[in-house]
């Protein structure tokens, strides 16, 4: 049985291997395609270094069977996702290719609601899986975020950042780690994030309307986070609470 567990285990590793050896040939496709410079070179292979450590780490603590199909999904969509934060990073550099970069981060975006029908349809749903889906989405957001405020203003940043922001805030306040429930208004916010930053980065509006556009996501954006903040801090405080009033009870009994 350790035998079958140890090869298990280097099959899900190799994996990972494979998806880091997929973004360095994208990488090198791009950089054919476009003269990539050293800028997009650095950054799109330290994605794929970081992408193969921290998903091969979370593998082996996970200690998963199998890959699944699902997570190969968003493996290719994290693929995607590198190809992208390559040529923003080369766009400081020299003229970014906008339909190359829309058209990568148009696909990634597609497939951002793939993989969670297939791993609910295969029944191979997982902790490890829904994280990594956050992930990739989240670091796509960051660097449209990025591109886009080359344009608009350092304030567009506020959308990559604010998740990353409020994981850090959890570390100081730790009611904001407890789970939130289900919400379709939450998903909807955060496909619009997506989809209003590229529609800016695709400079097919005038410049008002993609300022607007990306304050409608900035809006609604707040309004998620406020609400989901509201929530878990009424919910830590009933929490709290119900403690001193079991104490309460017993005292004047």
């Amino acid at each position: 049985m350790a035998l079958n567990n140890t090869y298990d285990a280097r099959l899900v590793q190799q994996e990972t291997a494979v998806g880091a050896g997929v973004q360095i040939l994208l990488l090198a496709l791009l950089g054919s395609a476009i003269g990539m410079g050293p800028a997009g070179w650095l950054t799109g292979l330290t994605f794929a270094i970081a992408t193969w450590a921290v998903l091969s780490r979370a593998l082996h603590r996970s200690r998963l069977r199998s890959f699944g199909p699902a997570n190969r999904v968003t493996l290719g969509r994290a693929t995607l996702v590198g190809g992208v934060t390559a040529l923003v990073a080369d766009s400081f550099e020299s003229s970014p290719p906008v339909t190359l970069l829309v058209g990568l981060t148009a696909v990634a975006l597609i497939l951002d609601g793939v993989d969670g029908k297939v791993a609910r349809r295969t029944g191979t749903s997982t902790a490890l899986g829904a994280r990594f889906d956050m992930e990739v989405d989240a670091f796509l957001i960051l660097v449209l975020s990025v591109y886009v405020s080359t344009r608009l203003g350092a304030w567009v940043l506020l959308i990559g950042g604010m998740r990353y922001a409020f994981v850090a805030a959890a570390r100081v306040a730790p009611w904001l780690n407890a789970p939130l429930p289900p919400s379709v208004a939450r998903k909807t916010v955060a496909a619009l994030q997506g989809i209003c930053l590229l529609l800016a980065g695709a400079q097919l509006l005038p410049p008002l309307a993609d300022l607007g556009v990306v304050l409608l996501a900035l809006g609604s954006l707040l309004w998620s986070f406020g609400r989901d903040v509201l929530w878990l801090w009424q919910t830590s405080r009933v929490v709290r609470e119900a403690p001193a009033q079991e104490m309460l009870e017993l005292a004047v009994r």
